[in-house]
């Protein structure tokens, strides 16, 4: 057993940690024992000197009297394999040093301050081992800076607001971040670094969100729990990591994996985890065809859910998301959600007779559970469900959690809270042991425990398209790349082609929408229109929504600028065949797309792209497709109309 105290300690000390490539310092020292960081890359300053410890409840602060007692070096490097996702292959490559410490005067408490350097990130988390007198603690407050150029230009989205993290993105300095704001925050410093700071493998603690502290500078505001405090826990504990990527330029910053390369490989066999490509009985209900609650215009009947299945299968597409089958959403289901049932379907639903059919004719079940935030409620029934679900064959579930906060033991917490991250938790490993893959709407952030439990195809957790119909901006679709996606994928309900509907007129153009199954990753991509207007109006162009994979090889971003533009490449993981979506804000532009990115030989381009007049206000559907034979050595000219975009398929000939 390690003696703590027959180690010499040291009260000041300075230590640089270098990436691999050397490009990247972190900097820890321990001055008047207190512990800080600093971060530079290419010798120039990214974060400057910036405090760390814990405020705990009951206790002196752990920050105070520090001393060093030991530190502990090690350089790790690997080639990580997701099972699905925008890239095959990841680097897990970093420098770490662990520095122990403890308090040189009572109660003489010890923890672990673990840093690890990569070639494009900086990473650092707390352990605290139990000892004795110091078995569990209550977090008062976390004290970790993020000490930034305060006339950096950061991009970011409200914390603790009733929709959650659905707002728009707005563009701010830093020093008028007067509030709270969600991670992942992206930042531009004005010595031409972006970097985003977000957390990684968050379990058992709450959300980190991000606010001007009393010295100006960035800290950590860990969402608090009813009670007031941040979290209470049983040591040994770890706090998730928090982490810094690093980037020269905005489109480099989107294809930082990192965040998945600090989280823990998977401890079980996820073989049976599949990646779905969907249509709902969704659609129809936001523009008012149909209902959620019974009635004469009632959504999720068993007839519909037949005439859909029947649809996928001539659509080919894989799965069927019902939303409205099961009771509780008669009135207002916000409010009444505390009474929904998930094991009792309407009168007009015979779910086993649908999961029967579908199986039949070999679509997959999305299975529908909207808790409204009432988690008292969903977790009583939590066991029975996934049940019910699985006997039923049914092995995919969007779950939602509509209201603006959660009732948990009674009490009202936010859902990115300690409890909250816990509920989400609970759901996932409980999937698991049911073969069940999530997707899950008002989610905790990513944070790439997706990498552990890949069951976790999707989430939402920004605004998607039911927003459409005044509430979206064009360039929306142009700020998530850099800011909301850097935390993995979202589902964002793409390929609505009905775009002129008189209930949710979309601000988008046809080829655009087309563009959404390549700039916006899902492990759950939904095909999100009515059948009859993919088959009836458009076959053609949803013939590139049937071939998009949703599950990729390798992702190259080929240009952009955060809020205005993005085009990105992706390779197909079971084929040669390469995708290209592009999406612009308000702003038409015409883009040069070099196919450099693709091997030798030759290649059928399907492409669709906005037509000259194209426009997203009034000239939606004005596309141009054509088909010809491209190799690497050529350019495509490209045009994307004010609030419009492009697909491009590239089919590899043999």
């Amino acid at each position: 057993m390690f003696k703590w105290a027959n180690l010499f300690g040291k009260n000041e000390i300075e230590r640089d940690i270098l990436s691999p490539n050397g490009r990247i310092k972190y900097h820890f020292s321990l001055k008047s024992r207190h512990i800080y960081y600093s971060v530079t890359k290419n010798d120039k300053t990214v974060i400057k000197s910036s405090r760390l410890g814990f405020l705990i409840a009951g206790e002196e602060p752990l920050r105070d009297n520090l001393k060093l007692i030991r530190e502990q070096k090690k350089k790790h490097a690997e080639t990580i394999e997701l099972q699905w996702g925008e890239d095959r292959f990841i680097p897990n490559n970093y420098n770490e040093t662990a520095f122990y410490l403890t308090e040189d005067k009572d109660p003489k408490r010890i923890f672990t301050f673990r840093v690890r350097v990569f070639d494009n990130a900086v990473a650092f988390r707390y352990e605290i081992p139990p000892q004795p007198k110091f078995r569990q603690i209550s977090i008062q407050d976390e004290l970790t800076e993020f000490n930034i150029d305060l006339n950096s230009t950061a991009w970011k989205i409200p914390a603790y607001q009733p929709d959650r993290y659905e707002y728009n993105y707005e563009k701010n300095f830093v020093h008028d971040l007067s509030h709270s704001v969600h991670t992942p925050l992206t930042i531009r410093t004005p010595n031409g670094f972006y970097l985003a700071i977000h957390e990684a493998a968050l379990y058992n603690y709450g959300s980190m969100t991000i606010k001007l502290d009393e010295n100006n500078a960035l800290k950590t505001d860990i969402t608090p729990l009813s009670d007031g405090t941040k979290a209470h826990c049983s040591l040994p504990f770890q706090t998730p990591w928090r982490l810094i990527m690093l980037a020269d330029s905005a489109t480099e910053l989107t294809t930082n994996r990192t965040m998945f390369a600090l989280n823990d490989a998977p401890t079980q066999n996820f073989d049976w985890v599949e990646t779905l490509k969907f249509i709902g009985i969704w659609w129809a209900m936001y523009v008012g065809e149909w209902t959620w609650a019974p009635g004469e215009r009632h959504g999720a009947t068993t007839e519909h859910a037949i005439e859909y299945i029947d649809a996928a299968v001539r659509l080919g597409i894989s799965g069927l998301l019902i939303e409205g089958w099961n009771e509780g959403w008669e009135g207002d289901w916000l409010e009444n959600g505390i009474h929904n049932k998930f094991t009792v379907a309407t009168s007009d639903f015979d779910l086993e007779r649908v999961a029967r059919y579908a199986r039949q004719h070999n679509v997959e079940i999305v299975g529908h559970h909207e808790t409204v935030g009432f988690i008292d409620n969903y977790e009583r029934q939590l066991e029975e469900a996934y049940n019910y679900y699985a006997v039923n064959n049914i092995h995919y579930i969007k779950t939602g959690y509509a209201g603006s906060m959660m009732l948990i033991n009674g009490r009202r917490e936010f859902h990115h809270s300690q409890l909250g991250v816990n509920h989400y938790q609970k759901t996932v490993e409980l999937a698991a042991k049911k073969h069940i893959m999530l997707g899950i709407h008002e989610p905790i952030k990513g944070t790439g425990i997706e990498r552990t439990w890949p069951n976790l195809l999707s989430r939402e957790g920004a605004r998607g398209q039911e927003y459409e119909g005044g509430a979206l901006s064009p360039s929306h679709a142009c700020y998530l790349p850099y800011t909301r996606l850097l935390a993995g994928g979202m589902d964002y309900t793409s390929g609505i082609f009905d775009l002129a509907n008189s209930v949710k007129r979309m601000a988008t153009t046809l080829a655009r929408q087309l563009a959404y199954f390549v700039t916006i990753y899902s492990g759950m991509q939904m095909a999100a229109d009515r059948p009859y207007i993919y088959e009836e109006r458009f076959p053609e162009e949803f013939n590139f929504i049937r071939e998009v994979p949703t599950n990729f090889e390798k992702t190259v971003p080929l240009a952009g600028e955060i809020g205005e533009y993005y085009v990105v490449a992706r390779k197909d993981r079971n084929s040669d065949d390469w995708y290209v979506g592009g999406v612009t804000d308000e702003n038409g532009r015409r883009m040069h797309i070099s196919l450099d990115f693709l091997s030798t030989g030759v290649y059928e381009a399907s492409i669709y792209s906005d037509a000259d007049h194209a426009h997203y206000r009034d000239e939606q559907f004005a596309i141009n497709k054509q088909t010809k034979r491209v190799s690497r050595n050529e350019t495509l000219d490209l045009y994307m109309a004010p609030g419009g975009g492009f697909a491009v398929r590239l089919k590899k000939l043999s």
